[in-house]
């Protein structure tokens, strides 16, 4: 079975997470370069008190029913990818590296299984990617053989299903290749990274992350003509966006989104002067 999700929930980027209380929360840039690229999967959600808290227990709450459906439906394939993508976004929430890797291997289980009765599940191979990228964040040693098989697993959804989680693969890849290190210390690469963000916001493009995170990739290089090119779409998106992604399932989304395109907004604002 392929399946072809594009929940709220699915909204998972490569980006640092914010933490207005917590600057170097694991996943932040700042840390240990392979902890600030797998951090880029963390969603960015903002961590701000009673906000964060119920992001964090409607998260814990949609594990906690994914598991009990999994558990009980073992050869249910849907239940098994929603295990893993449950995982993924309550591993955002974790307080220590142990429980983060505990969460983070039932998902990586839940989809190798899966996997080994599907080949080709897109599901199954996104949220392997996503919660190996929880997985390293607690390793000091093999965490760029994680990423590496990162990247296989965002191909394999690649060729699978391009449009999946509104381009996901593409966004994913770009994102891994933007942040990480370049060659020959890992698989950084500008032109690959452009690719695939540009790629991600053609196939998706009313998607507000595909375009959030290619502005932030051109402030990142300097690049004037992007920034503008793409500051006037996402101006003129975001109110039309607001009409289609609503919903308490979109909340920690919009959360995201408003705070990123505040901080691209200053950033090309101190450009100009």
């Amino acid at each position: 079975m392929m399946a072809t999700t594009n929940s709220a929930a699915n909204n998972r980027r490569l980006t640092p997470v914010r933490c207005a209380n917590d600057r170097f929360r694991p996943g932040a840039q700042s840390r240990r370069w392979w902890l600030g690229l797998i951090g880029l999967f963390i969603g960015g959600w903002l961590c701000v008190g009673e906000e964060n808290s119920a992001f964090a227990r409607r998260a814990e709450l949609n594990y906690q029913a994914a598991k009990k459906r999994f558990q009980t439906a073992t050869n249910d394939m849907e239940a098994a990818w929603q295990f893993g993508r449950a995982c993924f976004d309550w591993a955002d929430f974790a307080k220590n590296d142990d429980q983060r890797e505990t969460i983070a291997n039932e998902g990586i289980a839940a989809c190798r299984r899966l996997i080994a009765r599907d080949a080709k599940s897109a599901a199954a191979h996104y949220y392997l990617g996503l919660d190996l990228g929880q997985l390293a964040q607690t390793k000091t040693l093999g965490a760029l053989r994680i990423v590496q098989e990162m990247e296989r697993e965002f191909k394999t959804v690649r060729d699978l299903d391009v449009k999946f989680d509104y381009a996901g693969p593409d966004r994913n890849l770009g994102l891994l290749y933007l942040e990480a290190p370049g060659w020959p210390a890992s698989i950084g690469d500008k032109t690959k990274a452009r690719r695939h963000l540009e790629r991600a916001a053609e196939l998706a493009p009313n998607y507000p992350e595909n375009h959030l995170c290619l502005l932030e990739a051109y402030l990142k290089w300097n690049d004037q003509k992007g920034l503008r090119r793409e500051s006037k779409v996402v101006e003129e998106l975001l109110p039309v966006a607001r009409k289609e992604f609503t919903g308490e399932a979109w909340e920690q989304s919009w959360a995201d989104w408003d705070k990123r395109w505040q901080k691209v907004r200053e950033k090309v604002r101190e450009l100009k002067k």
